[in-house]
């Protein structure tokens, strides 16, 4: 009974805060406020954990497995980005479940309700390794992978170290499409993007996303996930938080997927909001250097080329994140994609 009436004193403090304008959520009295796995802040079906022991300490990754009523047979793997976890893929999981998948959502090991290790040399490899498993323990074999952001470089990586275990690959807005230091990007240590991460604010992560993954849009409904990061931030294991965000960012920056595209030798879709300007630590790049990194349609269209038969879909309007900016026309291109046929879509109204 107390739990229940802690998640529902949770849900009311949420609703308030995402209800209220940016000035007033910076001076709400009360905050959303979320432990280092998000304890507190509800995904939309049943979590379930899966243990396994990595680099010398037993882990625990979350996920969601979604079953539909009428499965059509395939099952769909969706890998979130860096500031996004599976409850993001929300709207897609309810699109792909309708239509017959049933759909496996995991959150990666640093990140949201998956453990915070202090201590674990991150690397795409590692994090394909220890999603395989998960699978195994499941008993699922070649899956469509959907990637988005970090989880796009994830996909990448797991189709090419199991491409007898991927059907297909989805892409959408992977970061990792440049080499960031080899065109200027100066290198950043662990600690200093833990520095960087440290107190992070609600205001800063609104500020970044509206940009970034929305095209300098904001609408209310992008709140939620805002409140999801800055919660954590807020946490009393904030300090974990930051420092699983600072390895997990040297992971990023110093890992660029675009010298791989060549291998891949699964059937890959690209699909790509033209208006993204994601460039991973341009922030402390001198402005000339800046100006020439996160051009996301020369980009797309030079990962396309790269990746054999490789099918490219642009959105000309939208930014990193077109499942969320505009899910119709983004789950239309990819029902469209997973049968076979993707195009470029146009902004709906």
């Amino acid at each position: 009974m107390q739990s229940l009436i802690q998640r529902a004193l949770c849900a009311g403090a949420f609703l308030l805060v995402t209800l209220l304008s940016p000035q007033a959520r910076a001076e709400a009295k009360d905050p959303p406020v979320y432990g280092a796995e998000l304890q507190g802040f509800s995904y939309p079906w049943p979590v379930a954990d899966f243990s396994f022991q990595s680099q010398q300490q037993i882990l625990h990754m979350a996920y969601m497995d979604v079953r539909p009523d009428h499965p059509n047979g395939q099952v769909a793997v969706l890998l979130h980005g860096k500031n996004f976890c599976a409850a993001t893929w929300e709207n897609t999981i309810h699109v792909l479940v309708d239509h017959g998948y049933r759909v496996i959502a995991p959150d990666q090991i640093g990140f949201c309700k998956s453990s915070k290790p202090h201590a674990y040399q991150f690397s795409f490899g590692q994090l394909a390794s220890n999603t395989n498993a998960l699978l195994k323990s499941l008993n699922i074999s070649r899956p469509v992978m959907i990637g988005h952001s970090t989880g796009g470089m994830l996909a990448i990586r797991y189709a090419l170290m199991f491409p007898q275990d991927v059907s297909r690959l989805v892409l959408v807005d992977p970061v990792g499409l440049e080499d960031w230091q080899a065109k200027g990007v100066p290198y950043r240590t662990v600690d200093a993007w833990y520095a960087r991460e440290r107190g992070k604010t609600a205001d800063q992560i609104r500020a970044y996303e509206r940009k970034v993954y929305y095209a300098d849009q904001w609408k209310p409904v992008y709140e939620p996930w805002v409140q999801m990061l800055a919660g954590m931030y807020r946490g009393p294991d904030a300090d974990s938080v930051a420092w699983n965000s600072a390895l997990l960012y040297d992971m990023i920056a110093t890992q660029p997927v675009v010298y791989d595209l060549p291998r891949l030798r699964v059937s890959t879709t690209l699909m790509i909001g033209d208006k993204d300007v994601t460039a991973i630590g341009s922030d402390g790049a001198p402005a000339d250097i800046r100006a020439k990194l996160g051009h996301y349609p020369e980009l797309g269209r030079q990962a396309a080329s790269a990746i054999p038969d490789a099918k490219l879909v642009e959105f000309p309007d939208l930014g990193h994140t077109p499942q969320l900016q505009d899910p119709v026309a983004f789950h239309k291109a990819l029902l469209q994609a997973l049968d076979g046929q993707p195009q470029r879509v146009e902004k709906t109204p």
